[in-house]
């Protein structure tokens, strides 16, 4: 059996290696923050102001418009948003321009990636989006991408949609690719969807004076910090694990203010604002998210543990630096495990507190050229699993069941049909040790 791990291995333990204390940020108060623990700063980042106001929870302001008597004074608010994109100063003007609940999910994710600013759009590829029309704006349209990436983020890139020019490259050639048009570098580790990671340093190193954008949806916050490492951009889908229940739809970029405020003019005019319910929503899940990320990731461990000592399994990806996403390829039928499982559900997106699974080569990366999708590690065995909070011996029931074929199957096998092979076998299987060989998982969504 071959597991395939991409940096600092957690082995088998699903251990992971959040930071002690989370870095100040912009808005942020100041020594306090510096010295408090990530969990704590994921608990009380965005709210500091509660206590003073008399309240405990957040207050979420729907909002579309503020009342306004002084038309002087709001002109030349406007104005000074016009030419610099900082937010205004005093009470709201309208909600495509700013919100005060989205405004809290954002000060609370600059802080937690260490960051001075954050800005949040109504959905990850809006959010990328602005990115590009952001860089766009300023001159140069050229992106140096390395494959994989999120299927719709190739897509976007590769069709030029936004007006911007790609070269394709693995790591070790962006700094040949670098021209000077070139606006942007794009990656994302772990990859979506093989799990293959970089080192965000060495590539940071790559770009020069170019900005690095780094996807940073797989291993949250919690895991890594891509700013820490030379990033000027961290890119999330929001949908995923920072709101943790998949009931929720958002983006956001964590990057100093300078281009934060681009980011918002480039909102402001094209309207990809995040709604403020999904803001509180948002901001309600940074709370859990370490919490969240440590159950997942442990269980995720344990299951490529298992699938990896598996005669039905050809291959597992999981990345070194853990998390809850686990990549496998069955010697079987990769559709029949889809149609096979019964609690875990078949479902693109990820993130959730409940198990996804899906067929990134059918799914998430259709919308990626067949070559394209092959040459990035994207087979057609592929399966990709998200793993949420269920207990792990339940989870492993429905697996073993799916690979059999189903319910079905699984009781043929039972009944003495197909040789029986206990799970303390496949459980017995090696553990995820020693150097990588590297890579693992993504029409529509993640």
């Amino acid at each position: 059996m071959d597991i395939r791990q991409s940096t600092e291995s957690t082995g088998s333990t699903g251990t992971i290696r959040s930071t002690e204390t989370a870095p100040s940020a912009h808005g942020s108060h100041g020594d306090t923050a510096a010295r408090q623990a990530f969990a704590t700063e994921a608990v009380h980042a965005g709210r500091e102001d509660l206590p003073g106001m008399g309240l405990h929870a957040v207050p979420l302001d729907l909002s579309t418009t503020y009342p306004s008597y002084d038309s002087r004074q709001e002109a030349a608010r406007i104005d000074a948003f016009a030419a610099t994109g900082a937010r205004p100063d005093g009470p709201p003007v309208y909600a495509r321009l700013d919100n005060p609940t989205v405004a809290r999910f954002e000060t609370a994710l600059a802080r937690l990636e260490g960051t001075e600013s954050a800005v949040a759009f109504a959905s990850g590829m809006a959010a990328l989006s602005a990115c590009l029309l952001a860089r766009g704006a300023q001159g140069p349209r050229h992106v140096v991408a390395v494959r994989p990436l999120y299927g719709c983020s190739d897509h976007l890139l590769d069709t030029g949609l936004l007006g911007t020019e790609v070269t394709w490259v693995d790591p070790a050639g962006i700094a040949d690719a670098i021209r000077p048009d070139t606006g942007l570098v794009m990656v994302e580790t772990p990859a979506n969807p093989t799990l293959a990671e970089l080192d965000l340093r060495a590539v940071a190193h790559s770009c020069g004076t170019v900005p690095l954008l780094a996807d940073n949806t797989f291993a949250t916050p919690v895991l890594q910090r891509p700013a820490e490492r030379g990033a000027s951009l961290v890119l999330h889908s929001a949908t995923k694990y920072l709101g943790g229940h998949g009931d929720v739809m958002g983006g956001v970029v964590a990057c100093d203010e300078e281009f934060a405020r681009v980011l918002r003019q480039v909102r402001f005019a094209t309207g990809g604002v995040l709604h403020p319910l999904a803001g509180y929503l948002l901001l309600r899940g940074l709370s859990t998210l370490p919490v969240r990320m440590r159950a997942a990731s442990a269980t995720a461990a344990e299951l490529a543990r298992r699938l990896a000592g598996d005669p039905r399994v050809a291959r597992v990806h999981y990345p070194r630096i853990g998390g809850a996403m686990v990549a496998f390829e069955p010697h079987g039928d990769p559709h029949a495990v889809i149609g096979g499982v019964r609690l875990i559900t078949p479902a693109v997106s990820l993130g959730s507190v409940d198990t996804l699974i899906q067929h990134p080569a059918s799914i998430s990366h259709r919308i990626v050229a067949e070559g394209d999708r092959r040459s990035s590690g994207i087979g057609d065995r592929l399966l990709r699993m998200s793993v949420g909070l269920e207990d792990v011996e339940d989870l492993w029931r429905d697996l073993d069941q799916a690979l059999d074929g189903g319910p079905a199957g699984c009781d043929a096998r039972r009944a003495g049909h197909a040789a029986p092979v206990g799970l303390s076998a496949r459980a017995a299987g090696p553990a995820a040790e020693g150097p990588a060989r590297v890579p693992v998982p993504g029409r529509g969504g993640r």
